[in-house]
């Protein structure tokens, strides 16, 4: 086995990389496509904004569910990818029907009436910090949801993306464990 790759990282790695990529862009399509087609009542009450806490608490078991996953994976980097690809538009489109859920409740709240499209263009200006200023938060409620959402972006971005870094490296050394053979060596004597 001298000279060969025990993971063929050229023709299987080529592979994997296109089914991470497909999985990512079909799992980003289907929580799009539920944005929009999925029935929501009307109603800002107590249920949407427990929805988006509770989203959020998933959103965190996802992400611990992820980490796992890369930390165990052959391919940890791809792995990452995925969990960044599932998790980004997951949090956007959270915000996004919060604020649609707002707008049609709360008329006013937002600076023009905001369309599923445009709940989902304010929320993806938030989470970008481009913030162009078209359309803004006016109530308090809505501000102290934007305000959440970049709290929530924050995290994301430090924290989160620092997990799954730490959980690619750690992947990748384990990998290199199995592949070198030293499995069943303790750890103090690595």
């Amino acid at each position: 086995m001298i000279g060969k790759d025990p993971l063929n990282r050229t023709g299987s790695g080529r592979r994997q990389a296109l089914f991470a990529s497909l999985r990512a862009l079909v799992t980003a399509g289907a929580l799009v496509a539920g944005y929009y087609l999925l029935p929501l009542g009307s109603a800002f009450t107590a249920g949407p904004v427990l929805a988006l806490v509770g989203g959020i608490a998933v959103l965190a078991l996802l992400l611990a569910w992820q980490i796992r996953r890369i930390t165990l994976s052959p391919w940890p980097g791809l792995r990452a990818m995925e969990a960044l690809a599932v998790t980004v538009p997951l949090v956007v489109l959270l915000f996004a029907t919060t604020y649609w859920l707002m707008e049609r409740s709360v008329s006013g709240s937002f600076s023009e009436e905001l369309s599923r499209t445009d709940a989902l263009y304010f929320s993806m200006t938030v989470f970008s910090t481009v913030g162009f200023g078209d359309i803004t938060a006016r109530s308090q409620t809505a501000r102290l949801l934007t305000t959440g959402q970049m709290a929530v972006n924050f995290l994301l971005v430090g924290v989160a993306a620092r997990l799954l870094l730490n959980a690619v490296q750690e992947g990748r050394r384990h990998r290199d464990r199995s592949a070198a053979g030293g499995d069943d060596v303790p750890p103090a004597v690595r």
